[in-house]
């Protein structure tokens, strides 16, 4: 009798900001990409704001659940960012983010989108 455990695999891990204005656009769109029960979803204040938080769930998620896609998702209007919450400042935070699991972990592909309160993801 073997005694490994199966591996759990899920296709992605979603990183979005936990603002309640995003459900709406949100939990539609990613069962579009993924499915129903095919990713791990984290939300935190700011999305990738707290970058270190975000890599914790991202090197999880690779060894727990083997997933193959990151996908982070920043918004329009957001309040963790404060004043600071520039488009520009959220397309640099994303890509930054990006590089550097790509970095760490090459194998992954990262998605990153800007969330327009209207409901338009926007892939940066």
């Amino acid at each position: 009798m073997s005694t490994k455990k199966p591996i759990i695999h899920c296709d992605a891990l979603v990183v979005h900001c936990m603002d309640y204005r995003l459900q709406k656009f949100l939990q539609p769109w990613i069962t579009v990409r993924f499915g129903y029960d095919n990713f791990d979803i984290i939300s935190l204040a700011g999305g990738v704001h707290d970058y270190e938080m975000v890599l914790k769930y991202v090197q999880l998620a690779v060894l727990i659940h083997s997933i193959e896609t990151v996908c982070l998702i920043n918004h329009e209007d957001c309040r963790a960012y404060g004043r600071d919450g520039t488009y520009k400042r959220h397309k640099h935070d994303l890509q930054d983010a990006q590089t550097k699991i790509k970095a760490l972990f090459p194998a992954l592909h990262v998605e990153t989108f800007y969330l327009h309160l209207d409901g338009t993801f926007e892939s940066i």
